[in-house]
């Protein structure tokens, strides 16, 4: 389900190669250090942002990154453009590409962003769809690097990542991203609510060549042994919000808490995606 990516489009993780994703961490972590110092990096380009679903930390990162580097975010809520009135993301690709350097989209389904990108002349960024959430995971993965005071991002290669919840989009790109890189992931969700077998499949034939292990199972504690990361999210992502009360009895026992903490390594990092339900899929405390 991947556009063609000759424009340099961010569709997936599945998109990129060891190489290239390794760069991007390095890079990322020299701007950051080096805040203010590529202020015209992106003089007199502008990004489209088009937003399907509601969003705090995928919009305000990327307009406040365009506008650190010396670039331009336009913020496009999806009711105020055409779309509302019935416009193709087709047709509004093609005008948007007239306009701007590069379109980002918050989509309410990995079709619409095939669409947008198979349509448009300029890259596109999926900032979130229902298959995968390609930035959130690189974002990731540069702190898990500051975290643990890693210098190449070559070196998460046998770290390993615990994630504990429903088998969704950020799941994954978590499992395209490890097995490229040779990181272990070890996945615990309730029955029926596994990953799909697409991106199992994809995870697999990367893992062969990174030498990777990537571990299915039933039970948080299984999951969480000896794991240097400890990962969750929501339970019900957008769109899934009627299923919410049923899920709360489903994944009880997933919850990531003080209990599970104790399966990890002694200074495991605890990470969620955010925003968190406290009390539901990870505890305060932790």
């Amino acid at each position: 389900m991947n556009a063609p990516n000759n424009k340099n489009n961010l569709i997936s993780t599945y998109d990129l190669t060891k190489k290239q994703v390794c760069s991007l961490i390095q890079e990322a972590l020299r701007l950051k250090i080096k805040k203010g110092t590529a202020k015209t990096a992106l003089c007199g380009k502008t990004l489209a942002m088009i937003l399907q679903k509601p969003s705090t930390r995928t919009t305000v990162s990327f307009a406040v990154g365009m506008v650190q580097l010396g670039g331009l975010p336009l913020i496009l809520n999806s009711q105020d453009l055409q779309l509302r009135r019935g416009e193709s993301l087709s047709d509004t690709a093609k005008a948007l590409c007239r306009y701007v350097d590069a379109i980002m989209i918050r989509a309410n389904s990995h079709a619409d962003v095939i669409e947008l990108a198979e349509n448009s002349s300029v890259p596109v960024i999926n900032g979130l769809s229902d298959k995968e959430h390609p930035c959130q995971v690189l974002g990731d993965l540069m702190t898990i690097c500051e975290s643990m005071g890693l210098k190449n991002p070559e070196e998460l290669k046998g770290v390993s990542v615990a994630y504990l919840g429903d088998g969704n989009n950020v799941v994954h790109s978590w499992l395209l991203a490890a097995s490229l890189l040779g990181m272990n992931l070890s996945i615990a969700t309730p029955k029926n609510y596994e990953p799909e077998k697409e991106y199992l499949k994809k995870a697999q034939g990367l893992a062969k060549v990174s030498g990777t292990t990537i571990t299915l199972t039933n039970d948080p504690a299984t999951a969480s042994q000896n794991a240097d990361v400890l990962y969750t999210d929501v339970w019900a992502s957008m769109g899934k919000d009627d299923e919410r009360e049923k899920r709360k009895t489903i994944f009880k026992s997933f919850q990531l808490n003080a209990d599970i903490l104790k399966f990890a390594k002694k200074k495991a990092l605890v990470m969620h995606c955010l925003p968190a339900h406290r009390g539901e899929e990870i505890a305060s405390d932790v």
